[in-house]
């Protein structure tokens, strides 16, 4: 089954390059798991949510989400415990 993982991210987020790798690096070993970034300036109820947090990520259609630090390990987790 295909999963979107959202990215809240910013421009000039040093952290959310460094997810960005992560992200890439499960991808890349995980069947069927894309992501894209969403920038939380573009909306002021992402930046209230997320703007203290960045990055943060979520399986689409999900509420848990993951915030930073993480790695491949824990990203895995998390997919693990939000598709059940």
């Amino acid at each position: 089954m295909a999963a979107e993982l959202l990215l809240y991210t910013t421009v000039g987020c040093h952290l959310c390059e460094q997810a960005e790798a992560v992200l890439h690096a499960v991808a890349d070993t995980h069947s069927g798991l894309t992501w894209r970034p969403v920038e939380i300036s573009d909306a002021p109820a992402l930046v209230a949510a997320y703007g203290l947090r960045i990055p943060v990520i979520r399986l689409s259609g999900q509420d848990a989400d993951l915030g930073w630090p993480f790695d491949e390990a824990a990203v895995r987790r998390y997919l693990t415990q939000v598709q059940g």
